[in-house]
């Protein structure tokens, strides 16, 4: 399809991201309505025709004051549905924060596998694809769907924030827990690849059962080094005070931490306050709105991803390769 042929939207609180995603493609947001109702249901419906167009629909699946997980999810799912009713060609749910992608398998007797509910429902309403960045397993993301699904990583992000800061320094990349470890293994091959040298690597053994988690020994050499700790997400902080902890413990001179998705929730402006991490680095898939504490604000750095998000998109729009993209 030709650029010409591509309708882009957002629900109204996902509108902010979506605006910077459709100025870096030069396109207008698409119109359309959402119109609340006194009984706590709702209507949403484009206010432009989408008949044969390749229609993207941008959304974070994030809680926020007003709006929780579930609420975003199902106006999203309406949205979806009638953006098929309406004719489109193709729909591509574009999520950058794919909520309930931790529970992805069971773990105690008759748990549920969310990750894969959530896939049915996206599919259920006519849904052609579906683009998310940095889900929490990747394996379970690709498995969960029938349709074709598409996962963005903000690596390439991370590693030219570094590349310029860490040229000198002897560095060691950090999993705070053994489930991280191919994730924090694919960022430092890229970032000795950017810094012309071998970057060191470590990882944290942790637990967790009934909803605590102990953290145990630190598996490799941090002593002297420039500690990065990369994960995924940061839900309340706890898991990358602890990691900070025992680098700084274990002789590490500086210890940043780099997470796609930072959902600050609970106490995370006081653990990121008191946690011995110089830095906190994330992207913008979600807004720090929780974040108010000064402390806390002044350790954090927010990456701008929209322009690579939009970047996806019109290579998708045009057939072209995603995997190119990553390695561009």
């Amino acid at each position: 399809m030709d650029a010409k042929d591509i309708s882009l939207f957002a629900l109204n609180c996902g509108s902010g991201f979506a605006s910077r995603v459709a100025a870096a493609l030069g396109l207008p947001m698409g119109q359309h309505e959402e119109r609340e109702f006194e009984d706590g249901e709702h209507k949403i419906r484009p206010l432009e025709s989408i008949r044969g167009r390749d229609v993207f629909v941008v959304q974070s699946l994030y809680g926020e004051s007003g709006r929780s997980v579930d609420d975003k999810l199902c106006r999203l799912l309406f949205f979806i549905g009638v953006l098929k009713d309406a004719a489109a060609a193709r729909v591509t749910a574009v999520v950058p924060y794919l909520a309930y992608a931790r529970k992805d398998r069971k773990t105690q007797p008759r748990d549920p596998v969310t990750t894969r509910y959530v896939a049915r429902l996206l599919e259920s309403v006519g849904t052609d694809r579906v683009v998310a960045v940095d889900v929490h397993n990747l394996a379970a993301f690709q498995n969960a769907f029938r349709c074709p699904t598409e996962h963005l990583e903000a690596r390439g992000l991370f590693v030219r924030y570094f590349a310029q800061r860490a040229r000198e320094r002897d560095v060691v990349v950090v999993s705070p827990d053994v489930g991280g470890v191919k994730r924090a293994e694919l960022f430092r091959q890229s970032l000795s690849r950017a810094l012309g040298h071998e970057v060191a690597t470590a990882f944290i053994e942790k637990e967790r059962a009934l909803g605590r988690v102990t953290t145990g020994a630190l598996v490799g050499d941090v002593y002297g080094r420039m500690a990065i700790i990369v994960d995924d997400l940061i839900s309340s902080g706890t898991t990358i005070a602890r990691a900070a902890g025992a680098c700084q413990e274990a002789g590490a001179v500086s210890v940043f931490a780099v997470a796609t998705h930072g959902l600050f929730v609970r106490d995370a402006d006081a653990v990121i306050a008191q946690a011995p991490v110089e830095r906190v680095i994330v992207t913008d898939t979600v807004p720090p709105f929780r974040i108010t504490a000064q402390a806390a604000r002044a350790k954090i750095e927010i990456l701008d991803i929209a322009g690579f998000v939009a970047e996806a998109i019109r290579r998708l729009n045009a057939d072209e390769s995603i995997v190119a993209l990553h390695e561009s």
